[in-house]
């Protein structure tokens, strides 16, 4: 009862916080001179990714055992899987509920499509490098982790030359904790932000460990907690994130947030992994690898397209039931 309840708790604390989190970091990126679609790419991004990437810190860099080793490594692959498919599926889905309460005729994904195809490339290029390295063992493989941090800091500085505005739909609401000041405090801005941010990262960490408990509960194998539930639940703040600003009618915001973590977490934690562990893959991570790599093949192709319906982004979701039934056949079936 008390795993249960938790469990209730923390993602209800997830969701509220992200509330408070995606309105506060509006007003950052605004204060910052940034554009929309940099916003989310970087600041809500890079603020959502810090739960998950502790948790590949903590794996793979303070781990003693090569299970706690071997829980990094699926983060740092995992990550990216939940990202593609699930948090994708989301955006689709919520955006074909609520068409109506925006006011809108159909449920086109209102985006600069090009630019997210261009970080689908990004990504794709990057991920395909780094599942390479999972397949082959050579003795310099540790220092190929600086590549991943250097290419994260061109993603970065490309995302902050490239401007773009937010139009009159996406207009910031009132910062929650000034909601009747036309133009927040910076302080107030960044108090609000950081509050949430810690709230988001205990909660995630909560929510973690009850998922955990009801694998253990459950009798599941951990093998398939630490590879299929535990990623699910590191990802819940960008998926949050998300789901709140498409209710919003922002779903600029929302993909770009998506996009940017996906980048973060195809860089940063593969870098800590690959100073850490010797970073070679089984079957269910090269079965990870392929499946995220089809997902981002799809969304590329749909975004190069420049015309996406909201129903287009959901199928790509069923692609993690496959990989969890996969993942249940291999240590259950086989």
């Amino acid at each position: 009862m008390l795993t249960a309840l938790l469990f209730l708790l923390s993602a209800g604390a997830i969701y509220l916080a992200c509330e408070y989190f995606v309105n506060g970091v509006e007003w950052f990126g605004q204060k910052l001179n940034l554009g929309a679609t940099a916003t989310g790419t970087i600041l809500a991004a890079f603020g959502t990714a810090l739960p998950e990437s502790a948790v590949t810190f903590v794996a793979v860099i303070l781990g003693k055992t090569p299970e706690q080793k071997d829980i990094g490594v699926g983060a740092a692959l995992g990550g990216p899987l939940v990202l593609a498919t699930i948090a994708y599926a989301v955006v689709g889905v919520a955006l074909w509920m609520n068409r109506r309460r925006l006011q809108r005729a159909d449920a086109m994904v209102r985006v600069e499509h090009r630019r997210l195809a261009r970080d689908q490339s990004w990504f794709l290029a990057i991920f395909v490098v780094k599942c390479g390295l999972g397949l082959i063992a050579f003795a310099f493989k540790p220092w190929l982790g600086v590549l991943f941090l250097a290419a994260y800091g061109l993603y970065v500085w490309r995302e902050l030359k490239s401007s773009d505005t937010a139009p009159e739909e996406e207009e910031i609401e009132p910062l929650k904790f000034q909601p009747k000041a036309a133009d927040p405090s910076v302080w107030w801005v960044v108090a609000q932000t950081t509050l949430a941010l810690v709230v988001i990262a205990f909660a995630s960490h909560t929510f973690v460990k009850q998922i955990e408990a009801i694998g253990i509960a459950l009798n599941l194998s951990p093998h398939l907690v630490a590879l299929v539930l535990s990623p699910v639940a590191t990802e819940l703040p960008e998926t949050m994130n998300a789901l709140i600003w498409v209710r919003q009618g922002k779903e600029r915001l929302a993909l770009a947030n998506i996009s940017g973590a996906m980048m973060i977490q195809a860089t940063i934690p593969s870098s800590l992994a690959l100073f850490a562990t010797p970073w070679l893959f089984d079957a269910p991570l090269m079965v990870a690898g392929v499946l995220t790599g089809i997902a981002v093949i799809y969304l590329w192709w749909m975004f190069r397209r420049g015309r996406v319906d909201a129903r287009w982004l959901v199928p790509v979701g069923a692609l993690y039931s496959v990989f969890a039934a996969y993942v249940a056949w291999h240590f259950y079936g086989s």
